[in-house]
């Protein structure tokens, strides 16, 4: 596997959004719950359940595997392309990358820390 089977997060978007890629993003549900990709075509099968679930990965498509960094979607990418799918892509520098160039991206919703300290010590609701 080289450079060519990688995608930058605006190409890889392009794609989504046009159909003509699918992304998997293989990060563990927690990491998913605190941070998602904000797109439509999406499918997620974490790192650890990719040997036993690979097979609901579409093979007629380019499929798009992402992760926090690219570290663990380039070792996911590879397996594939070892399993038949020559049409996976390593999405560049993952989730961090695809943020830092504003794409879209749905955060968990931001809990009041200590809140309940502060009726308790402040004043009673």
């Amino acid at each position: 596997m080289h450079k060519s089977h990688e995608v930058s997060p605006t190409n890889a978007l392009a794609m989504i959004q046009k159909g003509e890629g699918v992304l998997i993003d293989i990060r563990e549900p927690k990491e998913v719950a605190n941070k998602s990709f904000d797109v439509s075509n999406i499918k997620l099968i974490p790192l650890t359940e990719l040997k036993t679930r690979f097979h609901e990965i579409p093979g007629d498509r380019p499929v798009i595997i992402a992760c926090h960094s690219g570290s663990r979607s380039f070792m996911a990418t590879r397996f594939l392309f070892n399993h038949g799918y020559t049409q996976a892509l390593n999405l560049q520098q993952g989730i961090v990358r695809w943020e830092k160039e504003g794409l879209p991206v749905k955060h968990a919703p931001k809990q009041q820390s200590g809140s309940l300290l502060r009726r308790f010590f402040i004043g009673k609701s």
